[in-house]
């Protein structure tokens, strides 16, 4: 137990400091996180300071700060909010860990670590931190969908985190790799959540509602932080981590509608135990250990930053996000925190790894830490300039895959199409299955079978090696091909609903985009397979079989996505011809409202290039005068330009350079969110969206 003087003196020396870096880096312009993580630098038993703070008392106290942040972050994402990008979310966090823990694993053998110890590098670079990002965010002001989607994945991130724990500690007791204490785990997890979640909203929101009619804060405050510490607890006692059953608290607060209420008053407390937490990551960073092994820490760090940038950019995008909101929300997740502290300290306790790898954990941590901050300042501008220099026809791909998958989300439901699916999925899961399987088991068998083999033929022992990978290639080639087909039946099917064929006998002008879509969902479920089952199979393979057979996989369709992305390039601008002439004709029309429907019926003509919408500029338009490069339409909204009616001139498929003009009709295509986003860019309804840094959360 700490003494009453201890606490006190920690937390005034811990305050005090913090105050004065903040101020420091306030008058910088800098983020008061990096102010935060200085102060416990100062105030950490590592530098020669007389202003020590007491390490266990800090980290105590630090706790309550990660807690009040998930809390904080749950009451602005409901449960509606979480099961709306639940799915695009789930997907994208087992895209990006996936790729994560064999990058880790890899790192790690390079070292020359041992297995166990690669496999939980992996795991603990993996996980992205939820409490920097909430604080970043929070600074910098980020909002809508950018937010809601990288919210989304670090809460899908933390589930996978408690698999990935619960499976690292069979391992290291030398349970192994059982698949049924893995099923186990996590059906616990997934009972304990739908228990929580069901009987959480009988009673939660109610309950703040009849206690905000009171209409005493206080008891408001004490009330909502009260059900925080609870459920806290409540997920504490079944084995999982605070931070999950506090942002369930937020989220089933949430759900009482007096969300604002409690977020106002609770902010104070919840800014003070924050700045405790940040200063305690400081207070972790030992300049001696992080010279020793200087070569790891930045080795991990560059891993961690590009391979989450990539990881997560990808998936998001794959999942229809488009190509601002992708980067934005890659650049965002590139650090490590809590949970990978929690890992290697598993480790530790565990005797799987060494000492080494929780300083190096930390000190990475606090590296990223420090570039979050800026990743996240800087990630508008960069997905700017990426848009920018892609080749036309990823440009072209890129704004048009958003309309496919959203007109897939809104196809009608088909109970055969669902259950071919369904089954179609299965089998894929089966095939991944028996995959990973045999992979160990032959890895695991492969010294005794080649012992036998040698006993009773007379063979060499490196001979019977090579004929027994050469028997489990051929055992695991049907269920490779299975996936790649199984793989292939998925994308069309769902490319069809999405983009249904024509049945009457007429030209399919929707051909060309269902052709490469079927290819680009071909390209996700391979992910979502192939990558998993690499970064589970990795330890027991020799050199890099199974990337290099993803890779080829993927490099293949690579050159049928490349080839289909041009054809959809010349479908678009025949298919802008189209636009031209329905805008042409409704400018000669007396009829009223025939500019606002001139595109009704080119979805009908041209499926595959979305719903077109006319926009006209008014004098007053903020664009007026400006031309498509100066505005950055595409980069800023994910919106484009099919064609421009200039009275009597059209303009099919405007260039970057073209300047638009008072009177002009722009006929916009994307996502309705993106064409929103635009209309309001063009026409000045809304604050068009920051161009040089700032947060631009609300218009990804």
């Amino acid at each position: 137990m700490h003494g009453a003087h201890e606490v006190l003196q920690a937390i005034a020396i811990v305050l005090c400091v913090a105050a004065v870096t903040t101020v420091l880096f306030q008058k910088l312009r800098q983020p008061v996180v990096l102010g935060y993580i200085l102060a416990g630098l100062v105030v950490g038993p590592y530098l020669p300071i007389p202003l020590v703070a007491n390490s266990e008392v800090v980290t105590t106290l630090s706790e309550l700060g990660v807690i009040l942040l998930m809390f904080s972050l749950g009451l602005e994402f409901s449960l509606r909010k979480l099961f709306a990008v639940g799915f695009t979310a789930g997907l994208t966090a087992v895209i990006q860990c996936a790729i994560m823990i064999w990058l880790g694993f890899v790192v790690g053998r390079a070292f020359g670590w041992t297995s166990r110890e690669s496999i939980f590098t992996g795991a603990l670079i993996a996980i992205s931190s939820t409490t920097i990002i909430a604080k970043a965010f929070d600074e910098q002001g980020i909002k809508g969908r950018l937010r809601e989607l990288v919210v989304g994945v670090l809460i899908v991130e933390d589930l996978i985190a408690v698999v990935l724990m619960a499976t690292l500690t069979a391992i290291s007791n030398g349970a192994g790799l059982s698949m049924g204490a893995l099923a186990l785990t996590t059906g616990r997890l997934v009972a304990f959540l739908v228990g929580l979640v069901v009987v959480g909203l009988f009673i939660i929101p109610r309950a703040v509602r009849a206690v905000v009619r009171l209409n005493r804060p206080e008891t408001t405050l004490v009330a909502s932080v009260g059900i925080c510490f609870a459920v806290a607890l409540l997920a504490l006692s079944f084995g999982y981590s605070v931070a999950l059953g506090a942002f369930l608290a937020g989220s089933l607060v949430a759900e009482s509608g007096e969300e604002k209420v409690v977020e106002h008053l609770v902010q104070p407390v919840r800014d003070m135990f924050a700045a405790i937490f940040f200063v305690s990551v400081g207070m972790l960073i030992d300049p001696a250990l992080v010279a020793k092994y200087w070569a790891a820490i930045l080795v991990l760090t560059v891993v961690v930053i590009l391979g989450k940038i990539l990881g997560v950019t990808l998936g998001a995008f794959l999942t229809g996000n488009g190509t601002r909101t992708s980067v934005q929300a890659g650049m965002s997740l590139a650090q490590i925190g809590e949970f990978s502290f929690i890992i290697a300290g598993l480790g530790l306790s565990l005797k799987a790894t060494g000492e080494f790898l929780y300083p190096v954990a930390v000190a990475v941590s606090a590296i990223t830490t420090l570039t979050t901050p800026m990743l996240i300042k800087v990630s508008g501008p960069v997905a700017s300039w990426v848009d920018r220099k892609l080749p036309k026809p990823l440009q072209t791909f890129a704004t048009l895959y958003g309309t496919w998958v959203e007109q897939l989300r809104e196809a009608p439901p088909s109970k055969t199409r669902g259950a071919v699916v369904r089954r179609t999925v299965v089998l894929l899961l089966v095939d991944a299955a028996v995959l990973v399987l045999l992979v160990i088991g032959t890895s695991l068998a492969a010294g005794k079978v080649s012992a036998f083999v040698e006993e009773r033929t007379g063979l060499s022992r490196e001979l019977a090696n090579y004929l027994i990978i050469a028997a489990d290639t051929v055992l695991a080639a049907p269920f490779i091909v299975g996936i790649f087909t199984l793989a292939r039946r998925l994308g069309t099917l769902l490319a069809e609903a999405a983009l249904p064929p024509r049945t009457d006998g007429k030209v399919d002008l929707a051909a060309a985009p269902r052709k490469l879509l079927i290819v680009t969902l071909r390209v996700v479920t391979i992910l979502l397979i192939g990558v998993p089952v690499v970064a589970i199979t990795q330890p027991f393979l020799r050199g890099a079989t199974g990337p290099l057979i993803i890779l080829a996989l993927l490099v293949s369709l690579g050159v049928a996505f490349w080839r289909g992305a041009t054809n959809l390039h010349g479908h678009v601008r025949a298919g802008a011809q189209v636009v031209v002439a329905a805008l042409a004709a409704q400018s000669h029309s007396k009829e009223p409202g025939a500019e606002e429907h001139a595109l009704d019926d080119v979805p009908k003509l041209l499926p595959g290039l979305g719903e077109p919408v006319p926009v006209r500029l008014e004098d007053k338009s903020p664009a007026v005068g400006r031309t498509l490069a100066q505005l950055n339409l595409r980069g800023l909204t994910g919106a484009t330009v099919l064609a421009i009616q200039r009275g009597e001139e059209s303009v099919s498929v405007p260039t970057a350079q073209e300047v638009l003009r008072a009177g002009d009709v722009l006929a916009l295509t994307g996502t309705h969110e993106a064409v929103e986003a635009a209309k309001g860019l063009l026409t000045g309804d809304t604050p068009q969206p920051p161009i040089h840094g700032e947060p631009a959360g609300a218009h990804a």
